[in-house]
């Protein structure tokens, strides 16, 4: 016996609804029979159905399509028209599907569901003009509870569209009507700036940002968009992220302008939002666990810690894929914090708790950090052998953290021959090559060094960590600093506001003769970054200027952030300084 596809099946079924129920033979019925309401389904219509559908099946899919659409023609019946436009998706014809949509409508041109078809249709096919109207339609047919969500989707609809700019312009006509109006201009501004940035039209998206949010100072969508267009080029953008942050900002949103100062490196201010959150929002478990990290980072571990055995605290009790992945960072950084203690038990009573195979190379190489400290150099090295390569990444992975094992107990040399074999294998691994150069300027080969950096500048022009590099060896060496400048220049011009290649800018200055310049680029940079190396050359700067009191106070903040730097302790030494 043939079966019907479930689709016509469903179709037949809904239209048949109403037919008197069929009492088998010699079986009286318990109750009267119900008033019979007849289908509009007669056998003509039955046979049409069934055959549309069944060449459908067969792969005649234009003839099925034809004879579905003829029907939904006939009855009116908006579950036919459907199933005329599922047919069309089904054999991949968008014009097809777009002439049974629009029929739809004409039908039915309060339906918001046809209209949404013939929207999403012309929006696939690229046709963007005509996508004006149905547009302006599926606004005005929603309600009013439902518009702000309606119009929040739409860029995420134009996403895929050829024209971006056309596709601004008409979504910019369709929500004209609605910019001027209090409940809805936020929203109906940031669907416009985010259109506009997908458009390239940054100053135009800012320009959106700053209407949404003067309709309405605390609406969450101008914020959104205007960290999103977060950057030292654009100051006016942070101008409306930090007007939003003085209400009552989200938690998540403060996060994120917290992450957006995180990637611009100014560390202080992004420990500060964090801090906010923690404070008004104490259980907001993902700041404790940030806050947490970037207190251990700056060597601060009482409080670090502190801050991330609550994020555990917080974290066991929700549960959930995404907290597991952030217990396994807080049991790091807490064995990081007992490993700087020396506590080498408690250290790996912390790594004990990890339990993912995707943090595995994590706790492993922590491991071998504990054992390279207790001397146990080769144990470290095969414990990071052994760990399994599912694919390239982890072999390079493994590599790396072999890598960073001997670098960070001075076994150079072997880091640089274990570099070295990386490198044969990928000659234009960027990262691999600047790695190795670092490695050559602790063995003091700085040609060598020098060599793998203009490597890396030709492989990736952008990389800025390179020109840093080059440019600050030069300075410390005292030698061609005219080439320094510019080298630690273009650094700057790739990574604007970065404290670290400010401070070797101010390293030039000071090697070149500029003291007040160089005094004041490090102390810029040691107020966006305190930090032990800035520290180091803040307080020679200002000793070599005759202001040995605030030297000295400078050195003493740079060895309470980290007492083994060695850039500020070798500083120290050659100055017979004693702070």
């Amino acid at each position: 016996m043939m079966r019907l596809p479930t689709a016509a099946a469903a179709v037949l079924l809904a239209l048949c609804a109403t037919c008197a129920p069929v009492l088998a033979q010699g079986q009286a019925p318990e109750t009267p029979p119900a008033e019979v309401q007849n289908s509009g389904l007669d056998a003509q219509l039955f046979y049409q159905l069934l055959l549309g559908e069944l060449n459908a099946r067969n792969d005649e899919v234009d003839a099925g399509f034809g004879q579905i659409l003829d029907a939904a023609r006939m009855t009116n019946d908006p579950e036919l028209f459907r199933r005329a436009v599922e047919m069309a998706f089904e054999a991949r014809n968008g014009d097809a599907a777009l002439q049974a949509a629009r029929d739809w409508k004409t039908a039915f041109p309060d339906s918001r569901e046809a209209n949404r078809y013939v929207l999403q249709i012309l929006v696939a096919l690229n046709r963007v003009p005509e996508s004006l109207e149905p547009l302006k339609t599926e606004l005005a047919l929603a309600d009013a509870k439902d518009r702000i969500a309606v119009i929040v989707t739409i860029p995420r609809n134009y996403a895929r569209v050829t024209d971006k700019k056309q596709a601004a312009m008409v979504v910019e006509q369709a929500l004209s009507g609605y910019t001027g109006n209090a409940a809805t201009a936020a929203s109906a501004w940031t669907a416009i700036g985010r259109m506009r940035l997908a458009a390239g039209d940054t100053a135009g998206a800012l320009d959106a940002a700053k209407r949404g949010q003067t309709g309405n100072p605390q609406a969450e969508g101008p914020a959104l968009l205007a960290l999103e267009l977060m950057d030292p080029k654009l100051p006016e953008a942070e101008v409306l992220v930090r007007k939003y942050m003085d209400g009552q900002p989200l938690p998540e949103l403060r996060m994120g302008y917290a992450r957006a100062l995180l990637d611009a490196n100014r560390y202080p201010e992004a420990l500060q939002q964090i801090q906010l959150v923690t404070q008004q929002r104490p259980e907001f478990a993902e700041a404790w666990l940030v806050e947490g990290t970037l207190l251990v980072q700056d060597n601060q571990l009482a409080p670090g810690e502190a801050a991330l055995k609550r994020y555990v605290d917080l974290a066991q009790k929700q549960g959930s894929d995404e907290r597991k992945r952030g217990l396994a960072q807080a049991y790091l950084s807490l064995s990081q914090v007992a490993e700087k203690r020396k506590d080498y038990a408690q250290a790996n009573a912390w790594l004990d708790r990890i339990d993912d195979p995707q943090d595995l190379l994590a706790a492993q190489t922590r491991r071998a950090s504990l054992l390279a400290q207790q001397g146990k150099m080769d144990e470290a090295r095969k414990l990071i052998r052994a760990l399994p390569e599912r694919s390239p990444a982890d072999a390079r992975m493994k590599t790396l953290a072999e890598v960073s094992l001997l670098r960070d107990n001075k076994q150079y040399k072997a880091a640089y021959q274990l570099l070295g074999q990386a490198v044969a294998k990928e000659p234009k691994d960027p990262d691999l090559l600047y790695d190795q150069a670092m490695m050559a300027e602790k063995l003091a080969d700085y040609g060598d060094m020098e060599k793998l950096l203009r490597q890396v500048m030709v492989v990736k022009p952008d990389y800025h960590h390179a020109y840093n590099a080059l440019g600050y060896s030069l300075a410390e060496r005292n030698t061609r600093l005219p080439e320094a400048r510019q080298l630690v220049q273009k650094a700057l011009e790739y990574a604007p506001g970065d404290p670290f290649i400010s401070d070797s800018l101010a390293w030039v200055e000071f090697r070149m003769g500029n003291n007040q310049e160089a005094l004041r680029i490090l102390q810029a940079a040691y107020k966006d970054k305190p930090d032990p190396e800035i520290a180091a050359h803040l307080g020679e700067v200002l000793w070599s200027m005759g202001q040995r009191n605030e030297a000295q106070s400078i050195w003493r903040e740079g060895l309470m952030l980290n007492g083994e730097n060695e850039t500020l302790n070798e500083t120290l030494k050659r100055l017979k300084v004693k702070p």
